[in-house]
């Protein structure tokens, strides 16, 4: 007798066998029908029990949420809705479930009351799709990456310097915060600290990333990053994980290239690998939409947005095109926008980069050659010295999906650009030697990987395809 998941027994239908299964009950009917789940597939198998063999005790420990080893013969099934079905000869409860007390009970649960639910949440058809999908994401990552030639780098979670400018850092301290030693200036003496200076948790692993870059060719990172932004949105999250590849000897319209290649790519992938899982998410999204007045809902379903980005070439356009079109649009004019553009040189808004693909282009819009004053300071400046090499793809529903750059190559601009921003040159020491020693133009962007996981599942809180939301106020599990 051998031991099989659900989705063998489901896939190979090799029937008039005899069969081992674990798994958890998700109904219990009629004291005879057992829908058993091990999360190996969206789908159940009915195990059909001879209430007359078993006692009656066993049979009341049945519960949604207990754990079984079913021994039985798999067989055709007489029902409708699965091919087979296993006639149960022996059975074992591994653990019980108390029905009074299990929260994820056969009915329909709102996203907020699962949330609170996370260590329990992957048992409804919903998370046990989109984390599926995650993982088979994540596998086509880096899949991606190693059959293109490309070195997976670990770089480091705890850092000293603040690759984004941005400043909203979560502190890595061992000082005591009830006797914490300070300077003669009465500032906190981070020289007593750890590490012997003020560290903080990633916000990028670009510019170590970098570093491999500019020794072995081509890279990439995929690591979790933190950002301490005080928002509580849909779209935000305090710890996420972030896709980084970095390229020697690559302009911007190659790293254009490169990211539209990958994210098609990927994205092929899982159309592939997940087709019961992505019929399930995009039936529960058409569910959804019904909710919503007729001008707020998708003009195309899950699956079509996700083979449209895949069939589709991305649309490139310059920053500058890009704001005269917002400013003759029609919700700019009647100032239907949140953000009304005015003039070249705002910092476009989501509301922005969703006109811009799901009204104007109507596909993946790529958006390059940013002003300089609302980008990083490690990006290549043009030569007008008012833009940089920078990109951003807009993906509809979520508008920026990845945003990159070609790196400032030259020793001297970033010196400059580092000092007039007053950053810390001795921080970035290392980084500014990478300039010095065999310089050489390079590229590479950011992804965060739980907006690609929303695109693709369709959720609309980035906190529903992460295992364990890290957000203002919530740090629980």
């Amino acid at each position: 007798m051998s031991e099989f998941n659900v989705k063998e027994l489901l896939s190979d239908g090799k029937v008039l066998q005899e069969v081992i299964v674990k798994g958890w009950v998700r109904t219990f009917r009629s004291n005879r029908f057992i829908a058993l789940n091990d999360g190996s597939t969206l789908h159940n198998i009915q195990c059909v029990v001879d209430f007359e063999n078993f006692d009656e005790q066993t049979l009341k420990r049945i519960t949604t949420g207990a754990s079984l080893e079913i021994k039985g013969t798999l067989v055709e099934s007489q029902g409708k809705g699965q091919k087979v079905e296993i006639q149960v000869s022996q059975l074992e409860i591994l653990g019980d479930s108390d029905p009074e007390e299990y929260p994820i009970q056969p009915k329909k649960h709102s996203l907020e009351f699962l949330r609170e639910k996370a260590h329990l949440r992957l048992r409804t058809n919903t998370f046990g799709a989109v984390m599926r999908v995650r993982s088979v994401l994540s596998y086509a990552v880096h899949k991606y990456f190693q059959e293109n030639g490309f070195v997976y780098a670990n770089t480091p979670i705890i850092t000293g310097s603040d690759a984004e400018g941005a400043g909203e850092m979560f502190r890595v301290s061992t000082l005591d915060p009830k006797n914490t030693p300070l300077t003669e200036e009465g500032e906190v003496d981070y020289g007593a600290d750890f590490f012997g200076k003020e560290t903080n948790l990633t916000v990028s692993g670009q510019l170590e990333a970098e570093t491999f870059a500019m020794s072995l060719g081509k890279t990439y990172t995929f690591g979790p990053t933190f950002r301490a932004e005080n928002s509580n949105t849909s779209r935000h999250l305090a710890e996420f994980w972030m896709i980084e590849p970095e390229v020697a000897f690559l302009d911007l319209n190659g790293n254009m290239d490169l990211a539209e290649d990958f994210i098609k790519s990927v994205l092929k992938h899982v159309l592939e690998h997940c087709q019961d899982d992505l019929a399930f998410l995009e039936k529960r999204l058409l569910d959804e939409e019904k909710t919503k007045p007729q001008n707020e809902r998708s003009e195309m379903s899950l699956i079509e947005k996700l083979r449209f980005v895949v069939d589709n070439q991305f649309k490139r356009v310059s920053y500058t095109e890009a704001i005269d079109i917002l400013k003759q649009s029609k919700p700019n004019k009647k100032k239907k926008f949140q953000y009304v553009i005015e003039d070249w040189g705002a910092d476009l808004q989501s509301e922005h980069e969703r006109y811009l693909v799901e009204k104007h282009f109507k596909c993946p819009v790529i958006l390059f050659d940013y002003p300089a004053d609302i980008k990083a300071f490690y990006m290549r400046l043009n030569e007008d010295e008012k833009t940089v090499r920078a990109m951003d793809i807009l993906f509809p529903g979520i508008g920026e999906i990845v945003g990159g750059s070609q790196r400032e190559e030259r020793y001297d601009v970033l010196l400059k650009k580092i000092q007039e921003l007053d950053i810390d040159e001795e921080e970035l020491w290392w980084y500014l030697d990478l300039r010095k020693f065999g310089t050489a133009v390079h590229s590479g962007f950011g992804l965060g990987f739980e907006r690609l996981v929303q695109f693709t599942t369709g959720m609309t809180n980035i906190r529903d395809v992460i295992p364990f939301p890290r957000t203002p106020q919530s740090a629980e599990f």
